[in-house]
């Protein structure tokens, strides 16, 4: 393994030399590391470049991590992961993704993972992305996520860009039976000519599902970051969805939440702030001793905690 990878699995997954569990790392569209658990089986998928990971019944308090790096320029990485949660659950899955760019040609990874939670499971996702490297090709990262959650199921997605993405599209679609819950935490940052767009989309199928959907951004320099929503409620259910961004520099930002309401009892509900960084709160950081980047930083940073 080498120190570009290293580096990108140390931000992205939490690296540390070694994972405790299952796991499956790739680098550059190949297996560069797999171990399956007692309770989480990683199996390659028949005919497509990707995983099955099937985890069983009742399994509690296990992780299992699915990195992926892209460590040179001239690479269009494309993988399928399926998850079949199996009823009563709880369990954790890190999927970060690095992508380092060192040429001219695009670096390029795009993950399609679906999920398919039974009855009662729950899985806590965490997703980090990251662009490095100094190389003129554009380091790219395009996720897409398909969920499935079966009666009293939830999904927790806290996904975070850290910065050095030239341009993504991050897509999630989702279907929710009854009592079923998903909530989103997303985090992105960009800066320079970077583009970010968001477009979820989400059907509350089943009675007293529910969905919170919160997209918080920074858009710096001349970068760019669009955030679609779809909330479609078809029967009694709740919906939340919230986006948030600072402007700075020259940065442009389009939210565009909507809401589909198919039954009188489905309490729909968007909200949508945009603007730069509140004069006092800067003023305040700058009395206590903080250069004006310095306490614009401190806000941005707290701000996408």
């Amino acid at each position: 393994m080498n120190k570009i990878t290293e580096e990108l699995l140390r931000v992205v997954s939490d690296f540390k030399g070694a994972f405790d569990g299952a796991f499956n790392i790739r680098v550059d569209g190949e297996c560069a590391g797999r171990q399956s658990s007692k309770n989480i089986r990683i199996e390659s998928k028949k005919g497509l470049p990707g995983l099955e990971i099937h985890i069983a019944p009742g399994t509690k308090g296990e992780k299992v991590y699915i990195p992926a790096c892209v460590t040179h320029s001239n690479i269009d990485d494309l993988v399928y992961n399926d998850f079949y949660v199996g009823e009563g659950a709880d369990v954790t899955i890190v999927a970060g993704c690095g992508v380092h760019s060192d040429g001219e040609e695009e670096a390029r990874h795009n993950g399609i993972h679906r999920f398919f939670l039974e009855k009662g499971a729950h899985v806590l996702y965490e997703e980090k992305h990251l662009g490095t490297g100094s190389g003129s090709g554009a380091r790219r990262i395009d996720p897409v996520t398909d969920v499935h959650l079966a009666e009293d199921s939830s999904l927790e997605m806290d996904t975070v860009q850290l910065g050095g993405v030239d341009n993504t599209f991050r897509k999630t679609t989702g279907t929710l039976a009854a009592r079923a819950r998903l909530l989103v935490r997303e985090r992105i940052m960009t800066d320079g000519e970077d583009v970010a767009k968001t477009d979820f989309e989400v059907t509350l199928e089943g009675e007293d599902s529910g969905v919170d959907l919160v997209s918080r951004s920074v858009a710096k320099g001349r970068s760019h970051q669009e955030f679609r929503s779809n909330i479609r409620g078809l029967c009694r259910c709740t919906g939340h969805s919230e986006c948030d961004a600072i402007l700075s520099g020259n940065g442009t930002v389009v939210a565009q939440p909507a809401l589909e309401a198919a039954d009188l009892d489905a309490s729909l509900i968007h909200e949508a702030a945009i603007g730069k960084i509140a004069g006092e709160q800067l003023l305040k950081l700058q009395t206590l001793g903080l250069t004006r980047e310095e306490a614009e930083e401190r806000i941005i940073a707290g701000f996408l905690r």
